[in-house]
C-alpha cells in the first residue's frame, strides 16, 4: 500500500530545509485518542505509514485523495488514490486501498488495488500497537507503469504513543514480498494539533529491493477537521535521493456512519 503513493521516480539544500522543519515539529498532542466517539474521522491519510487505531466496530470510513508526483516534474505521474476501511471489531480493521485512477508517461487507468487487515490492541489509555499483513493484486497495466504485474505482499508492525506535547506514529516491515528480494519500510511520524487544524511531519524509507530501488524523503501536511466526521489535508513530500519522486496532495477523510 505504500510505495504505489509514492508513485514513479532534491538537492542537499532543500533537504536540509525539510529536516530542519521535520525536526521542529517534532519536537512539539495530536491525533487519535484510544477512545474516541465511532463517528469521529480518524485518517490514515497522508502520510505513507498508519497509526495503530481502528475504525469503530460497524462503521466505514473512506479516505481519496489526489496526488502529483516526479522527480524532474511534479507532471510525471498523476493518481486518485483511495481508502475504504471497515472495523470488524474493536481489535481488527479491513482496508480496501489503490490508485482508482493513475497516469504515468505510458498510459492511465486502475492500478494495482490491495487488502490490508489491521490486527491492533491498546497498551495504554495513551498507547497501542498494531501489526498490517497486507496484499495487492496485478488489477494495473504493468506496460503502462501502472502496475507491479504480479500480487505482491507487506507486513508492517505499529507503534503509536502520545507523548508529552506530540503523538508518534513508527512503522517498520518488508514490503514488495514476491518480487524478490523485500523492500524493508521505516518511518517515523510526529503530529500536533492546535484546535481544528494539525500538523504533522513524517521521515520514511524503502530500502532497495526486488520492487524498486531505495526511496527515502520527508513529508509534512496541514490538516483541518470540518466536522467530526470529516478531516481534509494538504502537504507534499520531497525526496531525498535522486530517485525518490517529489510530490503534492490533497485528501478528504469521511466517517459514513454505521454499516452493520
Amino acid at each position: 500500500m505504500w510505495p504505489k503513493r509514492l508513485g514513479a521516480r532534491c538537492s542537499v539544500r532543500r533537504r536540509r530545509r525539510w529536516l530542519g522543519a521535520a525536526a521542529a515539529l517534532a519536537t512539539g498532542a495530536a491525533a487519535p485518542a484510544v477512545a474516541q466517539s465511532p463517528r469521529a474521522a480518524n485518517p490514515e491519510r497522508p502520510t505513507f505509514a498508519t497509526h495503530a487505531y481502528a475504525v469503530a466496530p460497524g462503521y466505514a470510513e473512506l479516505e481519496q485523495g489526489l496526488a502529483a508526483r516526479g522527480t524532474g516534474s511534479l507532471r510525471d505521474a498523476t493518481s486518485w488514490d483511495v481508502n475504504f476501511k471497515v472495523g470488524l471489531s474493536r481489535h481488527v480493521q479491513l482496508g480496501l486501498f489503490g490508485p482508482l485512477y493513475a497516469r504515468a508517461s505510458a498510459g492511465s487507468g486502475v492500478g494495482d488495488l490491495g487488502a490490508a487487515l489491521k490486527v491492533r490492541t491498546d497498551l495504554s489509555p495513551r498507547a497501542a500497537v498494531a501489526l498490517v499483513p497486507s496484499v495487492t493484486a496485478p488489477t494495473g497495466s504493468e506496460a503502462r507503469g501502472l502496475g507491479a504485474g504480479r500480487a505482491l505482499g507487506g507486513l508492517v508492525a505499529l507503534v503509536s504513543a502520545d507523548l508529552p506535547g506530540v503523538h508518534v506514529d513508527v512503522n517498520a516491515g518488508p514490503q514488495g514480498v514476491g518480487a524478490g528480494a523485500p523492500q524493508w519500510f521505516v518511518s517515523l511520524g510526529g503530529s500536533r494539533t492546535f484546535g481544528h487544524v494539525g500538523l504533522a511531519v513524517e521521515l520514511f524509507e524503502f530500502t532497495p529491493g526486488g520492487a524498486g530501488s531505495r526511496l527515502a524523503g520527508v513529508l509534512g501536511a496541514v490538516t483541518i477537521r470540518l466536522a467530526e466526521w470529516a478531516v481534509v489535508d494538504a502537504g507534499g513530500a520531497a525526496g531525498a535521493t535522486d530517485g525518490t519522486p517529489d510530490q503534492v496532495f490533497v485528501g478528504i477523510t469521511t466517517n459514513l456512519g454505521r454499516l452493520f
